[in-house]
């Protein structure tokens, strides 16, 4: 027996979130990696004073995230892809727990807004000055320029005659922009403190995402373990 139109809806669905799921989960993992053992970077994590410093915690994070998603993915496609309820119960009890842990951290950026501000910018000013210490690491400059285009802001000054990550920066809009931008760390502090419901909406709305994949992975199961039931029935009205 095949899946009707709604199980079938969602088992491409989940096809398509875990594709996009794998994809951030990979970049995750490999910059955290990257930032690990670098060798511009390596000498950081091994020095005990440094161990609880924002670019420590974040690398960390982003090393543990990334493998958490990635497992999800792979219980999440092979149950989808093979229809295999186990796989898919699996994958939803990660689901349920990564939904609510990005609830629980978008309510909290909101009320420590100022604080969590002051610890990515903290984050961010490290990765500034690995990135000029070290005469410009591929990976770091990857980070930094995704930062610089997101934010529309430009390194640790924001002047373009002294900047020292100028490359990593966006191109200026207007005249005034050509001599000076928004620095980061300023923008990022002052992003989370003005825009904080606009940050928990971020991580809410993903959260919400995630259930969406949850419920379609509910429905999936439910409808696999009909077609069980139906299959059991018949072999044994048969023999």
């Amino acid at each position: 027996m095949a899946l009707d139109g709604c199980g079938l809806a969602c088992k491409y669905i989940l096809f398509i979130f875990n594709l996009i799921f794998a994809l951030v989960g990979f970049a995750f993992l490999g910059l955290g990696l990257w930032l690990r053992f670098s060798n511009n970077t390596r000498g950081i994590f091994e020095i005990e004073t440094l161990n609880s410093s924002a670019f420590v915690v974040g690398v960390t994070v982003l090393i543990v995230l990334g493998t958490v998603m990635l497992i999800v993915v792979m219980f999440g496609d092979y149950g989808a892809c093979n229809e295999k309820r186990y796989a898919l119960q699996v994958f939803s009890v990660l689901l349920a727990l990564l939904a609510g842990v990005e609830i629980v951290v978008g309510v909290l950026a909101y009320f420590r807004s100022e604080t969590v501000g002051m610890n990515m910018a903290e984050f961010y000013t490290s990765m500034y000055i690995l990135y000029v210490k070290n005469g410009g690491d591929p990976a770091i400059g990857v980070a930094l320029t995704g930062i610089h285009k997101m934010l529309h802001c430009c390194g640790v000054t924001g002047i373009s005659v002294i900047e020292l990550a100028q490359q990593t920066c966006p191109k200026p809009d207007g005249f005034l922009e050509h001599i000076a931008m928004p620095n980061c760390p300023g923008i990022i502090t002052s992003v989370f403190e003005s825009k904080a419901p606009l940050v928990m909406g971020f991580f809410v709305g993903t959260g919400a995402l995630l259930i969406t994949a949850l419920v379609c992975a509910a429905i999936l199961m439910q409808q696999l373990k009909k077609i069980s039931q139906d299959i059991t029935s018949y072999y044994t009205t048969v023999y």
